[in-house]
């Protein structure tokens, strides 16, 4: 089995702590803007308006990555109040959610085509969210259910948000690995569908697939109906996802000569 002993506090000085999750979490933003800034020059797509839907994508996506974390655990923060107003729990599906309401204000404000920008995006969000589960693997935030597997995690770190000393399943790894699937997926279907959108879309429908049933290996609260707060969001965003793909949704026929690459 797999020891986690790293803690997850880098240092502390006076009431500033700085923690691998916020690394982590840093480290997936910058990815996500990077990405945007180089494939937005293939589309002709301005610096400004580049930089101008991080600033609108980035404190949404955290805002509604925070409410989504604080509603599931709300248990938690009535009696704790003033823990509301922090980031140390976010909630991935929020933060998706948050970031595409941040780009679509902006998009409408700016009058760029809000789809296509999301198809480009889509890519590299998905390999940001894997940046971001490492962040998870440090803080032991996101632990399994107790199991027995040799690639169990074992966290050891008093500062750890784990169980001490409990074998659990992966479930942060098993995520990373499922974001690298949804990305080759993405990558093979980029610029191969209509309408723009398309493959936002499908971003969202794989992620959700492989989140609902991951989740049952992951040790939380129900939240209702018998699941966690992330799958019922994995099957609203499935039941809106899905009737695009299936009404809307079509593949480019390409010509010959596209087909084809020239030597």
């Amino acid at each position: 089995m797999i020891n986690i002993g790293i803690n997850p506090v880098i240092f502390s000085i006076g009431p500033f702590t700085l923690r691998w999750y916020g690394v982590f979490m840093g480290l997936a933003i910058i990815f996500a803007v990077w990405w945007t800034t180089k494939y937005s020059k293939k589309m002709g797509i301005p610096e400004d308006i580049v930089y101008g839907s991080a600033a609108w994508a980035i404190p949404v996506g955290l805002i509604v990555a925070r409410l989504f974390h604080v509603i599931d655990q709300i248990d938690y923060y009535i009696l704790r109040p003033r823990a509301i107003f922090g980031f140390e729990g976010l909630a991935v599906f929020g933060g998706v959610v948050g970031a595409a309401i941040g780009i679509f204000i902006y998009s409408r404000i700016k009058h760029f085509p809000f789809g296509p920008f999301v198809d480009m995006i889509a890519p590299g969000a998905i390999l940001a969210q894997a940046i971001g589960r490492l962040a998870c693997t440090v803080n032991g935030c996101s632990y399994g259910t107790p199991t027995t597997v040799p690639w169990a995690f074992i966290y050891t770190h008093p500062n750890t948000m784990a169980p001490l000393g409990v074998p659990t399943h992966p479930t942060v790894i098993y995520e990373i690995l499922w974001d690298l699937v949804v990305f080759g997926l993405l990558w093979k279907l980029k610029g191969r569908l209509n309408p723009p959108g398309s493959i936002f879309v499908i971003y969202l429908a794989a992620y959700s697939v492989g989140r609902f049933f991951l989740t049952f290996l992951r040790q939380n609260d129900v939240f209702a109906a018998g699941l966690l707060e992330a799958q019922l969001v994995s099957l609203i965003t499935l039941a809106a996802a899905l009737p695009f793909l299936i009404i809307r949704t079509r593949w480019i026929k390409r010509t010959m000569d596209e087909a084809v690459p020239e030597d």
